[in-house]
């Protein structure tokens, strides 16, 4: 293909998951502006600890969506389609599984992860019934991770973003009427993302019935349960799974060495946070469409083709996140203003403004990297880059918090990306030559 449809190749894939994952980041904010005008910051602080314990716990699980993009894409690319309707099973009934051990094992993992974080005690009581009620949707919220996976994978953005704005918008509109018309509080917001998790998976599944007629294959019961097919998606999901958790401990780090700054600076960060997760998910789109042009490439043993996929991806991803700079930039006071009613927060918030607004720059080429190694499958390399970038922020923070308080937090975690960047690039050139 040329330069031009290769571009719009990618933004064809892009497009529908950029919308998609917007969507996920504006439910945070919306999440954040609700409990952001009760009286206190303390509400604002539950639902930050409670949504951080969440994406902790899913976040572990994101196996369920990287490993079976990379897998079910390089099925694709081979013209297996018995093995791309294999990988959906895999994974769907791994989810299911996964999803029902969480809720068994819930009183230890909200009390352990109450004494990592170490909330006030104001805040500590609000968390604990925020997560008492949202776990119960566990089962549905990592299938939903099934199904987007696998989505990616057979590169069908748009049933991914279907499924993505229901859920989202079911969540923001019962957030707003819970929360604000009914007066429910932080309850509220769990009980609404509960809701809004369970009425995504009938639509996922039926939207996975029509693209299985399309695809045609047939499904092969022995052939799921194949024990080499098994291994192989144990390996990758271990790997994935290890890389995500120190991920996410990164994130507990920022959150729990915030609390213990106290109730205002806890609450400054889950703000501005949101600036964070926002962009990253609106260039995760371009992560994905690496993903999936990038593993069917690798099924495909076609190494121009990869070669391809990974510039016209990453041209676009370095676009957009110049593009959040400026916006950043130019309205970031005026956002914290609408996440908040609470003054003091404000003006905290607004200290630390500058640190977001550089970000996006900074982040973009460890999102990227991430999309072109999940969709070659190369997760023990994506397992060790973040081990070692996870090593490095630890060291950061030990070095630059006790001089630099918030901002050296904020620093190191610039430090952490950079590092994620620098050692996937420095793997890339052997993962292009052995491409075919």
């Amino acid at each position: 293909m040329t330069a031009e449809n290769w571009n719009r190749k990618t933004w064809a894939l892009a497009g529908p998951v950029i919308l998609s994952n917007v969507s996920v980041p504006l439910l945070g904010a919306v999440d954040t502006a609700v409990v952001g005008h009760l009286p206190g910051p303390h509400y604002l602080g539950a639902v930050a600890v409670g949504a951080l314990i969440f994406s902790v716990i899913y976040g572990g699980c994101n196996f369920l969506r990287m490993g079976t993009t990379g897998l079910t894409a390089q099925s694709l690319g081979a013209g297996d389609a018995d093995e791309v309707r294999a990988w959906l099973a895999r994974a769907g009934l791994l989810a299911v599984a996964v999803g029902i051990l969480l809720i068994a094992i819930q009183v230890p993992v909200i009390w352990a992860s109450l004494i990592a974080v170490n909330p006030s005690d104001q805040v500590a009581p609000l968390t604990k019934t925020y997560f008492s009620i949202r776990i119960w949707g566990a089962p549905m919220a990592l299938l939903n991770f099934a199904l987007l996976g696998w989505f990616f994978g057979i590169q069908n953005t748009r049933a991914a973003l279907a499924t993505q704005i229901l859920m989202n918008g079911v969540n923001i509109v019962l957030d707003l009427w819970f929360v604000l018309g009914l007066g429910w509080g932080v309850e509220g917001v769990a009980w609404a993302t509960l809701i809004s998790e369970v009425s995504a998976i009938g639509l996922g599944l039926w939207l996975a019935a029509r693209n299985l007629k399309r695809i045609g294959g047939h499904w092969q019961p022995a052939r799921i349960i194949e024990a080499a097919r098994l291994a192989r998606m144990v390996k990758v999901n271990g790997d994935i799974f290890i890389r995500s958790m120190c991920l996410q401990a990164a994130f507990v780090l920022i959150t729990s060495i915030g609390a213990r700054m106290g109730d205002l600076t806890l609450a400054a960060n889950a703000v501005l946070l949101n600036f964070q997760i926002f962009s990253a998910y609106a260039m995760d789109g371009f992560a994905n469409a690496a993903e999936a042009l990038a593993g069917e490439a690798v099924g495909a043993r076609d190494r121009d083709r990869f070669r391809r996929a990974v510039k016209a991806s990453s041209l676009w991803a370095l676009i957009f996140s110049a593009a959040f700079m400026v916006f950043f930039y130019a309205v970031g006071p005026l956002l914290i203003d609408i996440l908040t009613s609470v003054e003091e927060v404000r003006r905290t918030a607004r200290i630390y403004l500058p640190w977001v607004v550089v970000l996006p720059m900074i982040s973009v080429w460890s999102f990227q990297f991430d999309g072109i190694f999940i969709g070659a499958t190369w997760t023990t390399q994506m397992r060790n880059s973040m081990a070692m970038s996870l090593a490095v922020f630890i060291i950061a923070l030990y070095l630059m918090v006790p001089d630099m308080g918030n901002h050296g937090l904020w620093l190191a975690f610039c430090v952490f990306m950079v590092t994620r960047a620098l050692t996937l690039g420095a793997v890339y050139p052997r993962l292009e030559r052995e491409v075919g």
